[in-house]
């Protein structure tokens, strides 16, 4: 399963690039891009745990510091290249039909700019320019679903990016507002798409026991190297 852990990710990579108007490349080893990526996003992504140095540098922009490589399978050494670590995380996998606590709060699928923006403003703490990240470009994308967890008040209180590729969705970005247990998000989440099959995704620290709680299984480590020049 973290073969399709690892694709469903990397694909929602080059959904926000191309958003964003700068499209990866998808190679046999690695996605890469050979223009810098937006804020937070992988410039390459290895797919399989053979993927070498090369094949993930040959394809990105190294001219200044800053460019990051998602090692999905934690194989690559890139100190000698000049990469520092940035962290490590866990993927992990939910099996279909596990059932999902109800939640108060009211989920559904952000359709509009408007509820876009007012979905970003709440996942970035109302920063600007974080928010400016999710593009009205996504909501026409067909695999990329942004969902919203509304309070009685109609507040945004969480919400997640759901990415469908092959037989998985994978979960990314998710967030709770000030006040909003993590654990409520995921169960808000995870009822949006039940009947969807298998669920993906990774987190790491404390941010894996909601997930743990709600079924989620831990099935292997990545690693981020960030770039950090001279």
């Amino acid at each position: 399963m973290i073969i399709e852990a690892v694709r469903n990710n990397a694909e929602w990579c080059e959904a926000m690039c191309r958003a964003h108007g700068r499209p990866g490349t998808f190679g046999p080893r690695a996605w890469t891009n050979p223009a810098r990526t937006p804020l937070y996003y992988p410039d390459a992504v290895t797919l399989t745990a053979e993927a070498s140095v090369r094949d993930v540098l040959a394809g990105i922009d190294r001219s200044a510091p800053g460019a990051s490589v998602k090692d999905s399978f934690a194989t690559l050494d890139l100190a000698g290249e000049g990469f520092q670590e940035l962290f490590e995380a866990r993927w992990i996998h939910r099996p279909a039909g596990l059932p999902v606590p109800a939640v108060a709060a009211r989920w559904q699928a952000v359709r509009t700019p408007e509820e876009l923006a007012a979905w970003a403003t709440a996942w970035s703490g109302g920063d600007a320019d974080e928010a400016a990240l999710f593009r009205t470009e996504l909501l026409a994308d067909p695999a990329t679903t942004v969902v919203a967890g509304h309070g009685e008040d109609g507040r945004v209180v969480g919400g997640a990016v759901l990415s469908a590729s092959g037989q998985v969705t994978g979960v990314s970005n998710l967030f709770a507002t000030e006040g909003t247990d993590p654990a409520e998000a995921w169960a808000g989440c995870l009822g949006l798409v039940a009947d969807r099959g298998p669920v993906v995704g990774y987190e790491s620290g404390e941010d894996l026991l909601p997930a743990r709680a709600l079924g989620f299984e831990e099935t292997g480590t990545l690693r981020v190297w960030l770039d950090a020049g001279a």
